[in-house]
């Protein structure tokens, strides 16, 4: 969330835009108290940065923790924490120095320990969190995947304290990537307060970024308040945040257009027609990171990756959906189509790959591959798409499953699940045996993270973000040796050659490159979306 993400996606694990939304519209601060209240949906998890990756969990989580690095609002990382990210010779080793001055709310110093410590518990398969592949390529990693083994206590062998201020990280194989990947919310430092009791403090986490938690009422509002020990370089604007949590997008609209909720990083679809005219909001709109996709599980009988009959049947699917269509009749134009498995706005994007044919409507091609597929199983099931209902997202897969009926002539159907943490819990426990919907905004700006930590097999079978379990030793090949390329652009090829096969394969089936869009209501200040398509909660101001 980030994805969630993100996400975180998040991560933000995350997930996209269109997540969520509660149906409580309760006057909100005055704007003397400066504090602003802003759209989310109830995360699916306790607030525990490494076991968070999806946006409801990731907008919070971000404002309570600062990382090694920040990154500003055009994706550039800048140090936060860090002094200082030092690399050897081929980028198996970084040595990491602190600044000096930064504690957590609870008053006690950050230190190197609170880093290693904090990122050997994500790592530890006995402690299930769903961040830990973004761990994966540190020195020691395999030998925590063993839950059935381990404590959960067990530390990474490629963590070494120096003093206080300074740590080292071995990694098992190059990875230029590593120090803007420290920028995602995973990897923020945790006090000795967590481990004492980690479900007390998922409840009220105890962080050292620019807000501090001072409430959660469940399913109704999570607020924040201003740090005011925080040392970091974002310049606080507001005295706090609050979260209102919405489950239908129309309400929060409503809500903005009178004045009763400040922002919304999102735009419910019977609105994105005349949001940029409507004179009762603020609007934003400009291109975006967030990919939204759906996925099959990679296993599903008929549909499995790696044999001709799911690959026919995927690209059959693929080629029968009409995506310009959805962006401009149901998107009303308020996104883009999608071309590869990334975002225009990620350094070596692209519209030309091998396989991206497979991404286009074309009716006549889905029916012969799907009579191909038939020729070698028939196929008599009836294929579900299944998606959070609180999101917005209805017209959208109503206009796939009526494209897809029309063209393949199958019994393809809706099903909308109430609320988005119940969707994501059933895409978690792998209960969903069709397509589901999946999205990923991204983490930090670099092909690997929307590569890596979806399609990698260490991401797979609930280690990371990868929801469809896929695995494919060549792409997993290619995205290490993206890892260890000396070169950007060297990169960025082996990126291409692993986009190649998931083109071929689809996993996940690409759809469409979702705008940053959004709303402020009247009298809010600096409204402005970042390059994770979220609001800049930090610079906002009533």
């Amino acid at each position: 969330m980030k994805k969630k993400a993100l996400a975180a996606v998040a991560g933000i694990c995350a997930l996209g835009m269109m997540l969520g939304g509660c149906g409580s519209s309760g006057a909100s601060n005055s704007s003397g108290d400066n504090i602003i209240t802003a759209y989310n949906s109830e995360p699916q998890n306790s607030l525990i940065p490494g076991n968070t990756n999806e946006t409801g969990g990731g907008k919070v989580g971000q404002l309570l923790f600062s990382n090694l690095v920040a990154f500003n609002s055009k994706g550039e990382a800048e140090n936060e924490v860090a002094d200082s990210i030092t690399p050897n010779s081929d980028s198996t080793q970084y040595t990491i120095k602190l600044k000096d001055g930064w504690k957590f709310t609870d008053g006690t110093a950050v230190t190197a320990e609170s880093f290693t410590k904090a990122w050997s518990y994500v790592a530890n398969a006995k402690n299930a969190q769903k961040c830990s592949s973004f761990f994966s390529s540190i020195k020691g990693y395999d030998k925590l995947q063993d839950a059935n083994s381990l404590k959960g206590t067990e530390q990474l062998e490629g963590l070494k304290v120096k003093d206080d201020k300074t740590f080292t990280v071995d990694l098992s194989a190059p990875d230029s990537v590593f120090p803007i990947k420290v920028g995602y919310l995973a990897f923020a430092p945790l006090p000795e307060s967590f481990y004492k009791d980690t479900k007390a403090f998922g409840e009220k986490p105890v962080g050292n970024g620019p807000y501090k938690l001072d409430s959660w009422d469940h399913n109704k509002q999570i607020v924040l308040s201003k740090n005011a020990d925080y040392k970091g370089s974002q310049k606080i604007a507001n005295n706090g945040v609050t979260f209102k949590i919405y489950t239908s997008l129309d309400s929060a609209y409503a809500d903005v257009q009178a004045g009763n909720l400040d922002v919304m990083e999102t735009v419910p679809s019977s609105n994105t027609k005349t949001f940029q005219s409507d004179p009762d909001v603020e609007a934003y709109n400009k291109a975006g990171s967030a990919i939204q996709t759906f996925t099959i599980p990679a296993d599903l009988e008929h549909w499995k990756c790696d044999t001709e009959e799911g690959q026919l049947r995927r690209q059959a699917l693929s080629m029968a959906i009409n995506r310009e269509q959805i962006v401009s009749k149901v998107l009303n134009g308020i996104g883009t189509v999608a071309t590869d498995f990334t975002a225009p706005v990620i350094p070596g994007y692209s519209k030309d790959l091998k396989g991206s044919d497979n991404l286009k409507y074309n009716a006549s091609k889905a029916k012969e591959l799907w009579a191909k597929a038939n020729a070698i199983s028939q196929y008599d099931g009836k294929l579900t798409f299944s998606f959070n209902a609180d999101g917005g997202a209805q017209p959208i897969y109503e206009a796939i499953v009526n494209s897809v009926n029309n063209t393949l002539g199958i019994q393809a159907s809706v099903n909308a699940m109430p609320t988005f943490q119940e969707f994501r819990d059933a895409v978690s426990n792998r209960s969903i045996k069709g397509a589901f919907r999946t999205g990923w905004q991204p983490d930090y700006p670099s092909a690997e993270n929307y590569l890596y930590q979806l399609y990698d097999t260490d991401a797979a079978n609930g280690n990371g973000s990868n929801d469809g379990d896929y695995s494919n030793a060549d792409v997993d090949k290619y995205l290490a040796q993206a890892a260890a390329a000396t070169s950007d652009d060297k990169a960025i090829e082996y990126y291409h050659q692993a986009e190649e096969i998931l083109l071929q394969q689809l996993p996940a089936i690409p759809l469409y490159y979702s705008n940053a869009d959004g709303v402020a209501a009247k009298g809010v200040k600096n409204f402005a979306m970042d390059w994770q398509n979220q609001p800049i909660y930090e610079q906002m101001s009533k």
